[in-house]
Formats: C-alpha cells, structure tokens, sequence
C-alpha cells in the first residue's frame, strides 16, 4: 500500500465536544463514533489505503488528561474501524514538528511506510488539517463544522461527512491521483472526441483492426482528421505492411502527419522475422515509435536494446493477451518496467487491457501507461461504487427485464 487515508481524530471519526464554537476531544465515556465511520474506512481499506490517524492532543502536556486516556480512546476506535496507526503529538505550542498544521507526522509515515504523499489525502475538520495536508503535499478533504475558528484557505475539497469524503476519494479522488496515464484505444471518430474533452485522457493508440471495425476505408485522410481534431495528445497510427522496407516506407509518411503523432511498428512480421533492426533504425532517424504487440520478456529485452539511444518511444505489451492465455500479466509487466530503465525515453504500456481492475494493477506496479477501449473507461464512473447499492441495482436489473420479457411459469 503506498497510498494512504491520513485521518483526523476528533470531529472526523468522532464526535467532537463542542463549547463555545469550539471543539474539544471527549473523555471515554463521551465518545460517539460519527456517523458512517466505520463503513467509511472500510471501503478505504478494501480499495487498498493504508489509514493513519493524526491527531494533536496538548492535553497530556496540560496536564488534564493523560496518555492512557488518549489510549483507551484509540483502542475503542481501532475495536470498530480498520486503523493502521494512530499519530499523536502530545506538545503543547507549536515548537515541535509534529503538531499540525506542521507536516511532520505526515512526513515520517510517508518514510516509515513508503507512502506516496502526492497521491494520498487527510480528511479533517480544522484549517490545521488542511494545512498540514497542503505542506505534506497530499489532497485535503475539509468537513466543516462550523466551528468559531479560521476557515482553512484553498486548495481543499469541501465535504459534508467523512461518508462523502469516502465517496470522493474512491470516485473522482482515486482516478485524479492516477500515476498511470490513461490513453484511449479505439477509431471510431465521435468515440475519440468524447474522450478527448476527459482531460482524465492524456493520449489516443489505434489500429488497423479498429479502424476495419470503425469502417474507416480511407487510412490517410481518418489519421489526418483525427490529428487536425486532437492536436495536443500523442496519437499511435500503425503501419500495415509485411515487409520491413514497405514498413520503413509507411512509417516515414504517418511521422510526418503531426507533432504527436507516434508510429506503430509490430515486433514481427507475420513471418516471425523480429523488426528490432527496423525500430532501431527508425529511432535512431528520430522518429517517435510505438513498438506493439509484444507479449514475451525476450521480446521486450531485445526492443529495449533497439531503443536505447533512440528517440521518445512507446512498448506496447499486450497485458491482457497474456491474460487470455491463463497467466498472470502483473509479473511479467513488472519485470518489463524494470528492463525500461535501460531506455530512459521509451514508457512501457499496458495494452489490451480486458477490465477496468487492470488500471488499478498498472498504476500499482508504477507502469507508465495504460490503454483501454472506451467502454472500460466509461466504467471509471464506477469506481468506489457501494457494492451493496450496486448488488441491489443488479437485483433490479433482472426483475426489470424478467417482468418487461413478460415471463411467466
């Protein structure tokens, strides 16, 4: 887990006491769990966070509570909620590193737990949290009190319950945080500038296939419209010849069609004759390549080599082929990550993705990129879905069509 959920104590997981506009921490016998806690954090926990607590309690420095206190409160909480760790810094003033709004105890959980902090968030309810948050570097969810206190200056999301911070995190949160780039896979033009106005997708691949699918019967003018209408994203149109000097050919026109425009080339022709040399070739020339079709280590070693020194690139391992044939793609894509270091300008893809799960598993090995057709990532509206709200809607789905086929025994 190298995402995590950094949590707030009081008036986030519990009720706070509140006098005077302010809030206060409770004693044990005044502590309510707030609402939704406890199923909140366990959809997080379930979609791979690690939660920490971070809380500021001076009170053991004042001398009005004591850390066995703090303690028992902890342990009534972690008795209902899937908590990996609570935080405390216990100081009094601000002195100390770990009292938010300071970063601190963010920072050392970050170290102590490989914790990427760009792609993590803390959810609290005082502009301390949101503060702490902005100077660790991760998203800050505020649940606003309304507290006789600051309000916490932008950026932040504003959320009413930590039941709505959850939603938000596994829903819009979780997709904007993506380390993987999304590309779309398809040719269906109208499909394209759907996707194109999801800033979510930061490049387009096609191919022969697709295009056939599509009914694109002129090659050249589709590829020139779709760059005239997608200028500002990468865009992969592949060559569609046997014979490597007729690829050369091909390629040499489709580079020229636009700026972000990569060229496919096969690892083989239909022959089992490798085109390493042809890639190194066109490379070497300058010409942005996407070398495609791979599902073997061998095959990604030796396109590596071919791309060493050349210019920026694409690897297309064809993940989810791998997948049909009964083999688990996670090692294997992790395995070609690793051997792209030696091509510090070419980015892995993972391509042929078969379900909207294989972004998460890309984006989890550090994959540069994944491709995907546009019903898979129409299915990002899904993410952090209740899954018991979605058992009922799949329930009133078969009654719906049961009762509309007019079915009867």
């Amino acid at each position: 887990m190298t995402r995590a959920v950094f949590l707030d104590r009081d008036g986030v997981l519990n009720d706070a006491i509140v006098r005077q506009g302010k809030p206060y921490p409770p004693s044990l016998d005044e502590l309510r769990i707030a609402d939704g806690a406890p199923a909140a954090l366990t959809r997080l926990r379930e979609a791979g966070y690690r939660l920490i607590v971070v809380t500021n309690q001076p009170d053991v420095a004042r001398g009005t509570t004591t850390r066995a206190a703090i303690e028992a409160i902890h342990d009534a909480l972690a008795a209902e909620m899937p908590v990996d760790e609570f935080l405390v810094c216990e100081h009094d003033g601000d002195s100390c590193d770990c009292r938010k709004p300071k970063p601190g105890a963010l920072l050392a959980a970050a170290s102590q737990y490989g914790l990427d902090l760009k792609r993590s968030f803390l959810i609290g309810d005082r502009w301390r949290d949101v503060e702490a948050a902005q100077r660790a570097g991760c998203t800050a969810l505020f649940i606003d009190r309304g507290y006789d206190e600051p309000q916490p200056t932008e950026p932040f999301v504003r959320v009413a319950s930590i039941t709505e911070a959850a939603d938000w995190i596994l829903s819009k949160g979780v997709v904007q945080n993506l380390g993987v780039k999304l590309f779309a896979d398809g040719a269906d033009k109208a499909g394209m500038l759907e996707m194109y106005a999801n800033p979510l997708i930061q490049g387009f691949t096609t191919n022969p296939t697709l295009m056939r699918k599509a009914g694109v019967t002129d090659y050249r003018t589709f590829a020139r419209e779709i760059v005239a209408a997608i200028p500002d994203r990468p865009i992969s149109f592949e060559v569609f010849a046997d014979d490597f000097e007729e690829m050369a050919r091909q390629a040499r026109e489709i580079a020229t069609w636009g700026a972000n425009v990569y060229v496919k080339i096969p690892v083989t022709n239909t022959r089992r004759e490798p085109s390493y040399e042809l890639v190194r070739r066109l490379s070497a020339e300058g010409m942005q390549l996407n070398v495609t079709a791979l599902l073997t280590l061998v095959q990604v070693r030796e396109v590596v080599d071919a791309l060493r020194s050349g210019a920026a690139a694409y690897v297309s391992v064809f993940a989810g082929r791998i997948a049909d044939t009964g083999r688990d793609p996670v090692p294997m894509m992790s395995a070609a990550l690793e051997m792209l270091q030696l091509a510090p300008r070419a980015e892995l893809i993972w391509a042929s993705p078969r379900e909207l799960l294989n972004v998460f598993q890309a984006d989890a090995i550090g994959c540069h990129i994944i491709t995907a057709t546009n019903d898979i990532l129409k299915k990002l509206s899904l993410v952090g879905r209740d899954l018991a709200d979605y058992s009922l809607d799949t329930v009133q789905m078969f009654f719906d069509d049961g009762r509309k086929a007019g079915y009867k025994l």
